[in-house]
């Protein structure tokens, strides 16, 4: 089966889930004609059902089309072997009728048990398309394929969907004795202004100091008003008498190793 085709009927399986109720195992309901094509043509016909309907199956079979199948002589015991290998389906009918029919009155007006039909009578697919959610399945050409759905589905399809969408006149009731609902007036909330994100502000750049500027004037005459001290006056006056200057004098430190090692040594001498 090509994958555009299988994808159809994939969709449309699941349409007939999600809409009817089907589940799987598909309960499929084979008809006597459904048997003798499969033989004639050499069809796995359960292989090719699961292929269909894209799911696991269960093959079923009424009374009356396995006695119409043995009416037909030992020319047709193959396709006898066939049907034995199915469910049995209880039709009810004390005296054995026409397969069409059977099958026609085992789906009902609703198919209320969610039987997909398998049949190669051409009559009982069309009176089957009168009934709601039904999927139709026959040989064509040695190639098995399921029918799209007949408009009686569609139409109760699109009824429930409506239906589903629609309010209740419960719920419309309901709806005009309530008053409705004055929404509450939205309060604004003025928000001071902020200022500016200190991370995105350019930093201020340093301006290069000009020599010739009257700032650096200040500072240089403020550095020359500070007052000498003591010992340049003193080092300037030895030097216009021609004296030598002197020499600074160091202040000592004390040795603090040697006070804090004192009592050390005084006992060693000891």
């Amino acid at each position: 089966m090509r994958q555009k085709r299988a994808k159809a009927y994939r969709k449309l399986m699941a349409m007939y889930e999600l809409s009817f109720g089907f589940r799987q195992p598909y309960q499929v309901l084979v008809d006597s004609g459904m048997c003798i094509t499969a033989q004639d043509h050499k069809i796995d016909l359960v292989k090719q059902l699961e292929t269909v309907l894209q799911g696991k199956i269960k093959p079923m079979i009424t009374q009356c089309c396995i006695v119409e199948l043995y009416k037909m002589g030992k020319e047709r015991q193959p396709a006898v072997d066939l049907a034995k290998m199915f469910e049995r389906r209880k039709c009810n009918h004390r005296e054995a009728i026409e397969g069409s029919e059977c099958l026609k009155h085992v789906t009902g007006d609703t198919n209320k048990h969610r039987y997909v039909i398998a049949t190669q009578a051409q009559e009982l697919r069309s009176q089957l398309r009168a009934i709601q959610a039904v999927p139709l399945v026959h040989i064509k050409m040695s190639v098995m394929v399921i029918e799209p759905p007949s408009e009686e589905t569609l139409r109760i399809k699109e009824r429930m969907t409506q239906e589903a969408l629609d309010i209740s006149e419960k719920e419309k009731q309901d709806l005009v004795g309530t008053k409705p609902v004055e929404p509450s007036p939205v309060l604004k909330v003025h928000r001071k202004a902020k200022g500016p994100n200190p991370l995105s502000i350019k930093k201020k750049q340093s301006r290069p100091v000009d020599p010739t500027s009257k700032q650096t004037e200040k500072l240089s005459g403020a550095a020359s008003s500070k007052r000498p001290r003591e010992d340049d006056k003193d080092e300037e006056e030895e030097e216009d008498e021609g004296v030598a200057p002197r020499k600074k004098k160091r202040r000592r430190r004390k040795n603090t190793e040697m006070v804090a090692t004192g009592p050390l040594d005084v006992s060693l001498s000891t």
